[in-house]
């Protein structure tokens, strides 16, 4: 199914099911729950371990609230998956096996498992889905090292700037360690900082036309090496174009590649048709290995011969183990592994691709819901089409605030409250399971994140002024988003009188430290001795 028919209905089905629901309004709980009940993906929430309301912010529940009751027990609000995914609840056991593995067989793992996964093939147990998920062939997509790690390593092999062609393009609002992987490259080669060609929103805009992109590409791009942009921007939950973009950047004569690490098991990837030169992702957002899992990198096959890093891991496995002193590359991107990867981090990864797997057999309500063989799908199928509709219906929470704000009314609110915007794009298109909140006065992101914790709400804040929402449709319900936007709402409503507090907080600390300062030594003596002194 296409991005269009996913896309363009989903409105139209969150009006159709609202219709159904006796709901009152789109606001309305009922309609929350309506919609949950409805959900053919909800089994999967059991799947994970889900933080509790308590665990969110312990000492605000206990400032608050005492002792822990019942209802702080419950599960939290968790909207943070972009930022880390949840552990699935079958990620103990695996690790554990392969403990018991290690316990039990030593180095001879590497050859004999209880479990049919020997480790000298374990990156194998999650290339194929991995494949599947940025749309990629198998040989196209290697499981290895560390986002940027593998940025560099890429960059070592595509990146040969020359005086004629050596910009690398990016957002301007590139994650931090892109830029500085970018940064370090260009100076690597000699080559100064006006190398780093960053693209930036319009005046007074947040996102960046895929118009303005393809302008300066069409402009610069006789000069430009490598252009490699966030997929989606983590900052403003911008979806780029990556096919408009890898087009146009190849008729420049540009190589293409994409940071994944928002959008890879977030929306729908189709990296070889596309053409785009080489990739790299994270794994432990939307793909739920855990902090610091382990990463992976894709090369488009019409690059399978060229020179990279080497290392041992790298090398044909039928052979590895002959310790030859001669290079012969695994074909594709498998060619540019270094070494072992670390057994308990893939299988980590494994664990929730399992889940993936099982969720990509059930199609999207357009297909008619229900089961289907895996290799009829997408793998994000149904996946996708929930996390439009959810995304489409917090936003639609948001949106009836009465402290919403149109981008270009935000600063019009009034001073002594807290508005705020949606700065991610309204077309599902380009968006994935993220809206980004911006708030004004961008100081007031910090009380109204803390008063979200204490109503057991975990978004995720990035400064300035950005509060995050990602509800991802393995595991979030209808029912969360419309939580979050309760206590979101109670936050906002209470913020007038916590600002009034601490303006009283810091008139008390000021007028303390003009007491301190009328009693400092005056000529080597206190104004009060002096006073003494002559009378």
């Amino acid at each position: 199914m296409s991005r269009d028919q996913i896309h363009v209905s989903a409105d139209k089905r969150l009006a159709r099911r609202f219709a159904s629901s006796g709901a009152k309004s789109l606001v309305d709980e009922t309609f929350a729950q309506y919609l949950d009940q409805a959900d053919q993906l909800a089994r999967f929430r059991d799947e994970f371990a889900l933080p509790t309301k308590e665990a969110v912010w312990p000492e605000l529940y206990a400032k608050y609230h005492g002792d822990v009751t019942l209802e702080e027990q419950q599960p939290a609000v968790y909207l943070a998956g972009n930022s880390l995914g949840l552990m699935p609840k079958t990620t103990p056991a695996l690790l554990q096996q392969e403990l018991e593995v290690w316990s039990k067989y030593g180095v001879l793992g590497h050859m004999q498992h209880t479990y049919q996964r020997p480790w000298v093939r374990i990156d194998e147990h999650v290339t194929k889905a991995l494949s599947k998920i940025v749309g990629a062939n198998r040989t196209e997509v290697a499981c290895m090292g560390s986002l940027t790690s593998n940025l560099h390593t890429l960059f070592t092999s595509f990146y040969k700037p020359t005086p004629r062609r050596h910009k690398i393009m990016f957002e301007g609002k590139a994650f931090p360690s892109d830029q500085y992987a970018f940064a370090s490259q260009a100076a690597l080669h000699d080559y100064p900082a006006s190398s780093l060609l960053r693209v930036e929103p319009r005046l007074g805009e947040y996102t960046i036309r895929t118009d303005d992109i393809l302008k300066i590409i069409e402009e610069e791009g006789e000069s430009i090496a490598v252009i490699c942009f966030g997929a989606v921007q983590y900052y403003s939950g911008e979806f780029f174009d990556l096919e408009a973009i890898t087009k146009a950047g190849h008729a420049k004569g540009c190589l293409v590649a994409f940071d994944l690490a928002h959008a890879v098991g977030n929306v729908p990837l189709s990296l070889h048709d596309w053409g785009v030169d080489f990739a790299c992702w994270c794994s432990y957002k939307y793909l739920n290995s855990g902090p610091g899992g382990i990463a992976g990198i894709y090369v488009h096959e019409r690059w399978a011969d060229k020179h990279r890093l080497q290392g041992w891991w790298g090398h044909n496995v039928e052979t590895r183990f002959a310790m030859s002193s001669t290079f012969d590359p695994i074909p594709g991107a498998g060619g540019w592994q270094f070494s072992n990867p670390s057994v308990l981090d893939v299988v980590a990864l494994m664990s929730s691709l399992e889940i993936f797997k099982k969720a990509g057999r059930i199609a999207p309500a357009k297909l008619g819901g229900g089961q289907q063989t895996p290799s009829e799908l997408p793998i994000l199928g149904a996946l996708r089409e929930k996390s439009v509709e959810m995304t489409l219906f917090l936003e639609t929470l948001l949106k009836a605030s009465r402290y919403y704000l149109p981008i270009n009314k935000l600063s019009k609110g009034p001073s002594d409250a807290a508005s705020f915007t949606i700065i991610t794009p309204a077309d599902p298109e380009r968006r994935g399971a993220q809206l980004s909140l911006l708030f004004e006065p961008v100081e007031a992101m910090v009380p109204i994140f803390e008063r979200l914790r204490e109503g057991g709400v975990l978004g995720d804040e990035r400064r300035p002024g950005v509060i995050r929402f990602a509800p991802v449709p393995m595991y979030n319900t209808f029912g969360d988003c419309w939580k979050a936007a309760q206590v979101l709402e109670k936050a906002l409503k209470e913020y007038p009188a916590w600002l009034k507090e601490r303006n009283e907080e810091l008139a008390v600390q000021a007028a303390a430290k003009q007491r301190r300062a009328e009693k400092k030594v005056v000529g080597g003596r206190t104004e009060l001795e002096d006073g003494v002194r002559r009378s």
